[in-house]
């Protein structure tokens, strides 16, 4: 067994924190993938949602474009980055979770008193769920174009439509561990969800905001999922390009990090109560 060397100022070297790391995300990777019942609604659910909507409005796509929708070969074009965002937000509380029940039942601390970096805890945990949101977002692509809903952007989109959903899970996945690692409760976590839910409909994910009325159209319009949403479904419905990717990637980028700090401040907290 080969010692670990821990620098003097108490610090481990790179090379092992991101072995630790790497385990750690591999950890919560397989655990996710043996618990079905966890992820499963998270891909059936808004696939099934999208299916209803599509069944009600695909009919008539030249009198969506009268109304104001876009101009779609398919209802399911529009659908795509809704339904995405809608699968990821439900999947990234999974990484909360999992924090909060590490706590729950005691490997929270046995990590604490083993030689591992405190931020590959924390890291490996929210890297199991951008993993997660990366297999949703091929799985939705998958399914709609399959459904007859091409995307215009080509690969590029593509890329750019998994890289969001990577991020946002990071995003909902970091705010999720910033409540279990305050309340060290999956009930408390599980509770938070439709707070998140709320922005997803308070958005532009089925409808065009051009279309909502009063207090809910300022709303939708200054909701920072209504712009990932429109920059992923302008990638979707009209072809590649840099500013509509851009604005989805900074936008979920930008929640990555507002969550991150926020899980990072609430981890720092339980250290210092140990």
């Amino acid at each position: 067994m080969t010692a670990t060397t821990i620098s003097p100022g108490g610090r481990l070297p790179i090379p092992v924190a991101a072995a630790q790391t790497a385990e750690l995300a591999r950890r919560s990777i397989v655990g996710t993938a043996r618990q079905p019942a966890m992820w499963f609604p998270a891909i059936v659910f808004p696939l099934l949602i999208a299916a209803v909507n599509a069944a009600a409005f695909n009919r008539a796509p030249q009198a969506l474009a009268s109304l104001g929708f876009p101009p779609v070969v398919s209802f399911l074009q529009f659908l795509l980055p809704g339904t995405l965002t809608q699968g990821v937000m439900f999947g990234g509380i999974i990484g909360g979770s999992d924090v909060a029940l590490d706590i729950e039942n005691g490997f929270f601390e046995r990590l604490l008193a083993s030689p591992v970096a405190r931020t590959s805890i924390l890291v490996g945990r929210l890297a199991g769920s951008a993993v997660l949101g990366a297999c949703q977002a091929l799985i939705f692509v998958g399914v709609f174009v399959v459904f007859g809903a091409p995307i215009e952007g080509g690969l590029a989109a593509v890329v750019v439509l998994v890289v969001t959903a990577m991020l946002l899970a990071l995003a909902v996945g970091g705010f999720a561990a910033a409540i279990g690692l305050r309340s060290g409760s999956q009930e408390a976590v599980q509770n938070a969800f439709p707070l998140l839910f709320v922005l997803v409909f308070v958005s532009s994910a089925f409808f065009p905001t051009a279309l909502m009325k009063g207090w809910y159209q300022s709303v939708a319009e200054r909701n920072p999922i209504t712009w990932m949403i429109d920059g992923m479904r302008a990638l979707v419905v009209y072809g590649f390009d840099w500013t509509d990717a851009l604005s989805a990637v900074a936008v979920a980028a930008g929640l990555a990090v507002v969550a991150a700090l926020m899980a990072s401040r609430q981890f720092r907290r339980r250290l210092r109560s140990a």
